[in-house]
């Protein structure tokens, strides 16, 4: 396994902060698992799974990923 040193967890600490904004949600016990569950049977990450989700709801959404593209 990796070991990553302490220059690089804060390097990409650092870019992270710059370039995301983070949400934390709450869900009922039991529901982490299987939104997990259906993200990896998409073969998505939950990550991923939820951002595709919010897109096709908040089409400014994808103006924004595709400004970052460009």
């Amino acid at each position: 396994m990796a070991k990553y040193s302490e220059a690089q967890k804060k390097a990409v600490a650092k870019y992270n902060a710059k370039t995301y904004d983070e949400i934390k949600i709450r869900v009922k016990k039991g529901a982490k698992a299987v939104i997990s569950d259906y993200a990896a049977a998409k073969g998505k990450s939950t990550n991923g799974l939820v951002n595709e989700l919010l897109e096709a709801e908040i089409p400014a959404l994808k103006d924004i990923k595709r400004n970052k593209t460009e």
